[in-house]
């Protein structure tokens, strides 16, 4: 059995998911689901502290970092010799998702010696279902990754199908849709969730399958002018994120968009099925099928809580 250090939120939920969670000696203090891994080591903590700041105060702080070549995430040098990994999973997406380059350069002179490390990449849904395998060969369990990938992959299809059917019938048009996944600044979404509006019956703006997320003006926002606005900044929960709405100048200015006035302003659970690629992602694509063409979906599932809509004055009147 190895002894796993996962640098990843969405490989521990991966490791768990196929059974492999036991393995687990090491993560990240973002690694909080299943709940069990909450009561792992955490080996890897930020530089600083997001909870007390604005979204404006932590882009900020993530600019400076980087301009300045400092770490945004930190090896506990103590915790990782502790640990003594046989297998390092880590990513090479997004230096503010996860230790990135710098950190993992550390690891073997921390360590004293060179550990398995697998670096993970995806840029889309068919990528996140591929790492599942690559962590499920690495860790010798690749039947069960193999049940995993088939089910997530199934889901996708109920999906890619209910959408394609109704879309074939006359008369209907998909409808515009703008993900956030920063609002203040705004940045759009991108990576895998541009291809999740996609299958679930949407016409993204401003992103491309497979591309970073980028930051975007005030007037690319208005001037895309959506049918539907779903807010997702990356790792808040829904609380934050109104929250953050309320602190920040967002309100104003979505007001005069077309979304905005027929009540189509969305809140996501972002840090759970949207920031993280991961087997929950599959869960980000069923909540945006319901948000993008609900008519189509109305017997489909999603987690009570996931998503809600922003209030607005038509909500209020």
């Amino acid at each position: 059995m190895r002894r796993i250090v996962s640098f990843l939120p969405s490989s521990t939920e991966i490791l768990y998911e196929i059974g492999a969670g036991s393995q687990i000696v090491g993560v990240t203090h973002e690694c909080n689901h299943p709940t069990d891994a909450k009561n792992k080591t955490k080996v890897v903590n930020s530089s600083f502290d997001t909870r007390t700041m604005s979204s404006q105060e932590i882009d900020d702080k993530i600019g400076e970092l980087t301009r300045t070549g400092a770490d945004i995430y930190v090896i506990d040098d103590d915790k990782l010799k502790e640990a003594k990994p046989d297998l390092i999973i880590a990513q090479g997406i997004c230096e503010v998702c996860a230790p990135a380059t710098n950190e993992m350069r550390r690891t073997s002179s921390i360590l004293g010696y060179k550990p398995d490390i697998l670096v993970l990449d995806p840029h889309d849904l068919d990528d996140i279902l591929i790492s599942v395998m690559d962590i499920a060969e690495k860790v010798d369990k690749v039947q069960e990754g193999r049940k995993l990938v088939l089910s997530l992959r199934n889901r996708i299809e109920i999906i890619r199908l209910k959408v394609a059917q109704n879309y074939s019938k006359k008369g209907n048009t998909k409808p515009t849709v703008l993900c956030l996944e920063w609002i203040d600044p705004f940045f759009t979404a991108g990576h895998w969730v541009p291809q999740m509006v996609d299958i679930a019956g949407g016409v993204n703006l401003l992103g491309s399958r497979g591309q970073p997320s980028r930051r975007i003006t005030v007037r690319e926002v208005l001037e895309s002018d959506p049918d539907k606005i779903v807010l997702m900044p990356c790792g808040f929960d829904i609380s934050r994120t109104l929250k953050e709405v309320e602190a920040s100048n967002t309100r104003n200015v979505l007001r005069s968009l077309r979304a905005f006035q027929n009540d189509e302003v969305y809140v996501v659970d972002a840090g759970a099925y949207f920031s993280k690629p991961g087997p929950r992602a599959v869960t980000g694509l069923e909540i945006l099928a319901k948000i993008s063409t609900p008519e189509f979906f109305t017997d489909l599932r999603v987690p009570t809580g996931s998503f809600t809509r922003l209030i607005t004055r038509k909500n209020i009147l």
